[in-house]
């Protein structure tokens, strides 16, 4: 991969958005964290120096990056969070607040210029996230960040952000003083000190949530989620000097192909229907195809001679994917009804519903869904499927296998607790 900053050998993490669906990375990582305690690893060594996310992504790395001096306590805060969640939490879902915000965008979108006539200004959004705010202040101490770079506890955080005035894919990152910016076609990157704002920017779905302002040399530009135009979403920490990257997606890489048929709807699709899919695309797809072009070019450098790849600009990146072995829409139609009276009505509105046969039109929901039985769900999913690539991560991390060894990591009753969602 082309990177300015010279590789360090150092280990990055990947967490992709997604919504709700981001508390599947927090099963993965408390998976990693177990695997890791049964191999004997170091405790007090951060196993990821480089962090990088993006969307909801970007609010789970930047509070593991704030922990990065206790690994497994930092998985610990994140799990109760995200085991506890409402979507109160993260956005306005009493019915006054659904008025102002859900049915004048609604009513926009029906009666257009006299609606905005009437009230003498246009809704900004679906939803209100002015919760977060406060949740974030409470999820991610950013003021630690500066002193664990200078302890050496972390490398480098990035979180990705789009911009709604130039078009532009921004990577803001903080870390080491020697690491070096990078500029790419529509997309670059600007070293800058962490704040809530950018994590509000980053995660702000389009549509769905308000755009947030953020400094841009001497001006100010509204920034929405950073999975638009984010055409190689694994970049950033190469840039950064990872030489092997953990990446942990949010939703299904491929739909196996005898399970296709059973999801296809010959009915012309809901607006829901339509919008989860455009929301898939935006989250999903630029995530598959970056994996899919390092892999090839991992491919094409293992053919080169030692003597002329050490002259080149390219070098081998080791990648470890974990993602999702159901689909989480599928997931959310058992949950839909968990959403506060006011948003499901809302949902409805536009073709959500909770019967079984309307995956597709769930898949909207599935990034509304900040209720616990979902994350909770998603998160025993997360865990089952990291133990069930535990030697791929043990390989990846240079660990102890302790399955292997014929030690189980943990007692018999945590992992059937976990490994089974229904008892959740």
């Amino acid at each position: 991969m082309l990177n300015e900053t010279p590789p360090s050998n150092a280990t990055g993490l990947m967490l992709s958005g997604g919504g709700a669906r981001a508390a599947y990375q927090i099963g993965v990582l408390e998976a990693i964290a177990d695997i890791r305690k049964a191999a004997g690893a170091p405790r007090d060594v951060n196993p990821f120096p480089i962090i990088t996310g993006t969307s909801a992504g970007a609010l789970n790395a930047a509070a593991l990056a704030c922990g990065a001096d206790d690994f497994d306590a930092a998985v610990r805060r994140l799990v109760d969070i995200w085991k506890n969640i409402h979507a109160d939490q993260v956005y306005r879902s009493d019915r006054f607040s659904m008025l102002r915000s859900g049915a004048s965008l609604m009513g926009l979108l029906a009666l257009g210029w006299l609606v905005a006539k009437w009230q003498h200004k246009t809704p900004r959004s679906l939803l209100n996230n002015a919760p977060l705010h406060e949740l974030l202040t409470h999820m991610v101490p950013l003021h630690r960040l500066p002193q664990l770079f200078e302890q050496g506890h972390m490398q480098a955080l990035a979180v990705s952000a789009s911009s709604y005035s130039s078009g532009e894919h921004i990577t803001f990152f903080e870390g080491k003083p020697e690491l070096q910016p990078w500029i790419r076609s529509q997309r670059r990157s600007i070293r800058d000190r962490i704040t809530y704002s950018h994590l509000l920017a980053s995660s702000a779905i389009p549509f769905v949530f308000p755009a947030t302002q953020l400094a841009m040399d001497r001006h100010m530009e509204y920034f929405g989620d950073g999975s638009m135009r984010q055409s190689a979403p694994i970049a950033p920490a190469i840039h950064l000097g990872a030489n092997k990257i953990l990446v942990v997606g949010a939703g299904r890489m491929t739909e196996p192909k005898d399970e296709v048929h059973l999801h296809i709807n010959l009915a012309y699709p809901s607006l829901a229907q339509i919008a989860g899919h455009a929301l898939s695309s935006i989250f999903l797809d630029s995530l598959t195809v970056d994996l899919e072009r390092i892999r090839r070019i991992n491919q094409t450098i293992s053919l080169v001679p030692p003597e002329v790849r050490s002259a080149s600009a390219l070098r081998h990146v080791d990648l470890l994917l974990i993602s999702p072995s159901q689909r989480l829409d599928a997931i959310a139609t058992r949950h839909i009804n968990d959403l506060p009276p006011a948003v499901r009505t809302m949902l409805g509105g536009v073709g959500v519903s909770t019967k079984a046969k309307d995956v597709k039109g769930s898949a909207l929901a599935s990034y509304l869904l900040f209720e616990s039985n979902f994350t909770r769900e998603l998160m025993a999913l997360g865990y089952a499927d990291a133990q069930r690539q535990q030697s791929e991560i043990c390989k990846f991390f240079g660990w102890t296998d302790s399955m292997a060894a014929g030690v189980c990591p943990l007692p018999a009753f945590e992992v059937d607790r976990r490994v089974d969602p229904l008892r959740l």
